[in-house]
Parts: structure tokens; sequence; C-alpha cells
């Protein structure tokens, strides 16, 4: 049965844009052989329809722009030029940014975080605890007692399911920070 030429040119459009197109996984392969051995885990990996590669990595300890730049050499040096035009950007994940993925949580047990619901609600408290399905959060409520005057604020732990979560974000203190003179 003979096609008509249209689909065969909308195939062939397709096919040469997925093969233009960097492939992701191949990426994701290079920067997990240069995460190995490190203590840096990845965060985020995107790759635009121009080609646009960022790479986002993060660490316990913060992330260094040395190993940024160590990694974005990395990678060059298995992606080639003259098969492949792209732009290459190498970061941490951004202190106060939303985290994308579970050792982020980890990693910030027992600092304060900021958690916004999926309904908008945005609640402070100190992460207490994470799992595969959610977090635990320790929260100051104003609770007033049956015949009190006055509500008494009082410490409880709340549980959030990652269903319900839009985002969760390290609060930075400034007051704790000590400034060097």
């Amino acid at each position: 049965m003979k096609r008509s030429g249209r689909p065969a040119r909308a195939s062939l459009f397709f096919s040469l844009f997925y093969n233009i197109m960097i492939d992701k996984k191949k990426v994701t392969e290079i920067v997990d052989k240069w995460l190995e051995g490190k203590n840096y885990f990845l965060t985020d990996l995107t790759i635009d329809e121009n080609d646009h590669i960022v790479v986002e990595i993060d660490d316990k300890e913060g992330v260094w722009i040395d190993d940024c730049v160590e990694l974005s050499k990395f990678i060059e040096s298995h992606l080639n030029r003259d098969e492949e035009d792209y732009e290459l950007e190498v970061g941490s994940a951004g202190i106060g940014q939303p985290f994308k993925v579970l050792r982020q949580y980890y990693n910030h047990v027992g600092d304060e975080v900021e958690v916004v619901t999926r309904d908008k609600k945005k609640i402070k408290g100190i992460l207490k605890d994470v799992d595969e399905a959610g977090i635990v959060l320790t929260v100051q409520k104003k609770i007033k007692a049956e015949g009190a005057k006055r509500a008494k604020l009082e410490t409880m732990d709340e549980n959030y399911a990652f269903a319900d979560v839009a985002s969760v974000c390290y609060v930075i203190d400034f007051k704790k920070l000590k400034i060097k003179k």
C-alpha cells in the first residue's frame, strides 16, 4: 500500500528533528559518571528545543564554582561540537530555591523550611523527618485551650504528603549568619 507524500514528509521532519536534539539520557549518563565518588548529586537536568542544556547539582555543604567549571568541561569533553551544537550551563541548585529531589529534603532535616501546599497555604517550621511519601514538619501554633483567656504557643508535628505539597524551600535566617569583619 502506497502512502501519500504528506505523512512521509512529516515523518522525515520528525526523524531529522529528533536526530538533531541532544539526548537527555546521554547527558545524564555523562553527569552521573562525573558524580561517581563525589558528595554532589544531580538535582535537575533540562535540555530545551534549542539544545540549551542546564545542569544543576547540589551538596549538603554547598557547591563550589570550581566544581561547576570542572563538570562543565567534563560534559563538553564527552559531547562532539561537530555533531551537536549546544549551549551548556552548569550551576548549583540555588539556596532558597524549591527542593527538587528527595536527597535535598534529607540534607535539610533539622533546618527551617517553608512549605507551600497545593491550595497555596504557606507554613514555616522545622523539617523533622522525610520519607518517600512525604515530610513531617514541626510547627508552632497558637492554641486556645477550653476556658483559657489567651491562646498559647504550642509545638506540634504535622504530616504532609508530597501529593499535597507544591514546594518546599530552605529558609535563610540572616540573624543567625555570622558576618566576618
